[in-house]
């Protein structure tokens, strides 16, 4: 150790993790050695929330102890571009405190181990760089999708783990078109025979916003143009599921057997976003869901979203909106299936922060009807203030444990966040919810939660650093 110079000393004399300071060496000797143009660029995160739960995502039972905590987020980011490639690393770990021993931990379970390989992934351009109206490009690897208002296909990033995908995307891009195809196979380890997949990876269990396992493979197609003042987008999303079969022979125990085959869902619609005049912005969804669940069973399911916003000043703008998902009527048995699934979307952002409907708790086949109104006051360039109002309802009526139809109604939700920017590095957020719910949201065939609170609350504070930096380094060929 004692011959190490330059870099090599640096690194022997800081006491980094082996492989942060491995990514770290190869990114340096790639930096020093390239060619003509490169760019490196290094980007960190560290995000605390703090959350008094009482009630968020399901009713909590009458006199229950609210639950009071913080979660983190850390990542580092490291970025490397060259001539006609891109690569792309984050190492993220998600954690709540206090979840560790204080001293090295040896015996955390693998669903609570939140060190992980967020992104990691390159990007080729099938194109002369030099072409600077056009670009197609391959991006492979694991890789977060966005895209839209991140409705259907997005990052999930208010979840401290997010979500990625492992897969491949084909992208062409120009000024006024965006073209991309992704395909992905997903696997369980290396095999010598068979591609079954069950669709539940090690770690953090599998999740799909009402469908509790992962694809086992997927192929979509995203086509973008921009019109004068709006935007119209097209999306044709495939998902296929392992046909699997229960194994009953232990009643105490009944378990999934996974088989060959595949169950395939698909989704196709349309986005529109833009001003309908100099104080007005709308956006639209119309989306349909067929194919089969991943049960087998037949799908006929739609989604309808139409908002507006109006802006009355510089600094205050108000909006309604209603959105429609479908859901099962049990009145009809011809429509039994038609719960509509967001795919691997952000429900938190559309429907109401406490994530009542399409998140982790779920809340039946019924479907949703939200009608909102959105406010927002914007005091300066560094601040903004919003406060949101939802009605929720079940687009079907259900019947109590004694057939006895209820009301529609499931709730009204009121949200306010307020955020600050100390600097450009530097945020604080901070938000209060509160749900007033009826006996609909509580019953059985919704949240089923017996002895149900009428109140639910949900208040977080949340900091967010996240600083950033960039080196360039021009060389001739």
């Amino acid at each position: 150790m004692s011959d190490c110079k330059s870099v090599w000393s640096t690194l022997c004399d800081v006491q980094w993790d082996r492989h942060l300071a491995l990514i770290l060496l190869v990114f340096g000797l790639m930096l020093s050695t390239s060619p003509s143009f490169a760019q490196l660029s290094v980007s960190a995160q560290v995000r605390t929330r703090t959350e008094l739960r009482d009630g968020q995502g399901t009713p909590s039972v009458s006199d229950t102890v609210p639950a009071f905590f913080t979660s983190q987020r850390t990542r580092i980011s490291l970025g490397y571009s060259g001539y006609r490639f891109k690569l792309y690393t984050v190492i993220q770990d998600a954690r709540v405190w206090g979840q560790d021993a204080s001293t090295i931990n040896r015996v955390t379970p693998a669903g609570q181990n939140g060190l992980m390989l967020h992104e990691a992934w390159g990007e080729i351009s099938l194109l002369d760089t030099t072409d600077h109206d056009n670009q197609f490009t391959l991006k492979v690897g694991r890789q977060e999708l966005n895209y839209d208002d991140a409705r259907l296909v997005g990052n999930l990033d208010w979840l401290q783990q997010a979500r990625r995908h492992d897969a491949a995307l084909l992208k062409f891009e120009n000024k006024n078109i965006q073209v991309h195809l992704g395909a992905a196979f997903n696997q369980n380890e290396e095999r010598k025979s068979n591609t079954i997949y069950n669709g539940v990876p090690a770690g953090y269990p599998a999740g799909t916003n009402g469908i509790a396992a992962m694809y086992k493979s997927m192929q979509f197609i995203y086509a973008a143009k921009k019109l004068k003042s709006s935007t119209l987008s097209l999306l044709f999303f495939k998902d296929d599921f392992s046909k699997f079969h229960t194994d009953n022979s232990n009643p105490q125990q009944p378990k999934a057997v996974f088989a060959s085959g595949v169950w395939s869902r698909f989704t196709t619609g349309a986005h529109f976003t833009g001003s309908l005049s100099n104080r007005v912005n709308a956006t639209a969804d119309v989306f349909y869901q067929g194919g089969h669940y991943r049960e087998g069973t037949s799908l006929n399911e739609y989604f309808f979203s139409f908002a507006a916003m109006f802006v009355q000043s510089g600094q205050f703008s108000i909006g309604p909106g209603i959105d429609l998902t479908s859901g099962n009527n049990g009145a009809d048995p011809s429509r039994r299936y038609q719960r509509f699934d967001p795919l691997y979307g952000t429900p938190h952002k559309f429907w109401g922060y406490m994530d009542y409907f399409y998140a982790a708790d779920g809340f039946g086949p019924n479907g949703l009807l939200d009608i909102y109104l959105k406010t927002r006051i914007t005091p300066s360039e560094k601040s903004y203030i919003t406060l949101d109002v939802h009605q929720f309802s079940l687009p079907n009526a259900v019947t109590d444990e004694l057939g006895n139809v209820m009301s529609k109604s499931l709730g009204v939700e009121f949200d306010l966040v307020a955020s600050l920017a100390l600097t450009k590095i530097v945020s604080l957020e901070g938000g209060y919810s509160y749900m007033h719910m009826g006996d609909t949201m509580s019953s059985a065939q919704v949240k089923n939660v017996a002895n149900a609170s009428r109140g639910a609350q949900w208040a977080w504070l949340m900091i967010n650093i996240k600083p950033s930096f960039a080196f360039e380094k021009s060389m001739g060929k």
